[in-house]
């Protein structure tokens, strides 16, 4: 039952990586806020109506709005007690209603059952933030963070909470020394950003700046030179969209990188790298071969559909220095 529920999980997450990918690329904190909130949706209704006990006739009718799940998952958290996904799956709902002080002492709960998970902790730190005046971290919160990061040293969002609550009981040093392990495992946006925040701290406790960062080296990327055939250029949909793809080999469809491009002017040159990949797991780099190809799509739709026109994949080094030579040639049925 557990891989049974872990399998649905990551489904789930893969799928809404890869639907609101173009929302991430243009408003990363619209598309987080949405991720998060369809997530929890999902989540809400597998707790609620996705356990086996819901064939009870009793049991069956699902909930038509958030005030109704609440309380349907209140009542199930009465009967079960130590359920820690309930608790915080109920903290998140009160939160989004509003109802912060109802929503750290969900958390309070979940913590008191699972008392040595960094995750819970770092929870229970952020929402107690919520509740106070003034999103103040108090003395409770801040143990919870430093108990944390004891057990879990990068966690990165207990690092980032324990920089902000130092940073407001007057400790700046203290904060910019927290924050700096994290300028290594972030991206290269998150990071400027950041060192933005170190360096204002530094200010404040009277240190210099941090040293400017080395230049980034040019991404690396997997080459592809897409061709389309003659005898399927007069079947070229006007304004249609081409999309440049790799995979794995033998594994799911979702990309590993996909681009998308205006279908015309072939042959065209594309890099695929990690900056293209759908996925928050898995990137293009993780993988030492994969399947590249590349199809044409009157309707500008991701999802194939019969009569796009597309390349055999050709299955390559993803490390190759030559360009992949990809010919679209095939109709697809």
């Amino acid at each position: 039952m557990t891989a049974f529920v872990l399998a649905g999980a990551a489904v789930v997450l893969i799928v809404l990586a890869y639907v609101l990918r173009p929302l991430w690329r243009a408003k990363p904190a619209a598309a987080a806020g949405m991720f998060a909130a369809l997530a929890l949706a999902t989540g809400a209704g597998y707790w609620l109506i996705g356990t086996p006990d819901a064939l009870d006739p009793a049991r069956r009718t699902a909930p038509d709005n958030l005030q109704a799940a609440v309380s349907q998952l209140e009542a199930q958290l009465q009967r079960e007690p130590n359920q820690i996904e309930g608790w915080r799956l109920l903290a998140r709902a009160y939160a989004s209603e509003g109802r912060l002080i109802e929503a750290r002492d969900a958390l309070a709960k979940a913590n008191q059952i699972a008392p040595d998970q960094p995750e819970l902790m770092v929870e229970a730190a952020e929402f107690r933030s919520l509740a106070a005046k003034d999103r103040i971290f108090d003395a409770q919160a801040v143990a919870l963070l430093k108990r944390a990061l004891e057990l879990q040293p990068m966690h990165q969002r207990g690092r980032w909470f324990l920089g902000v609550a130092q940073r407001q009981a007057r400790e700046p040093a203290a904060a910019a020394q927290t924050w700096e392990p994290l300028l290594a495992v972030v991206d290269a946006n998150t990071a400027a950003s950041l060192r933005e925040q170190i360096n204002a701290a530094r200010q404040e406790a009277g240190q210099p700046p941090l040293p400017a960062p080395a230049a980034a080296a040019p991404v690396a990327g997997l080459k592809v030179r897409v061709s389309l055939s003659p005898a399927l250029a007069a079947k070229l949909p006007a304004n249609a969209s081409l999309f440049v793809l790799a995979r794995q080999p033998s594994g799911p469809p979702m990309p590993v990188a996909v681009k998308k491009l205006a279908a015309k002017d072939f042959p065209l040159d594309v890099v695929l790298s990690d900056g293209d990949s759908p996925m928050p797991t898995m990137k293009l780099s993780q993988l030492p071969q994969v399947a590249v190809l590349a199809r044409v799509s009157a309707s500008g739709q991701a999802i194939p559909q019969a009569g796009d026109l597309a390349s055999a994949p050709q299955v390559v080094r993803r490390d190759r220095k030559q360009p992949v030579e990809v010919t679209i040639d095939q109709i697809v049925d």
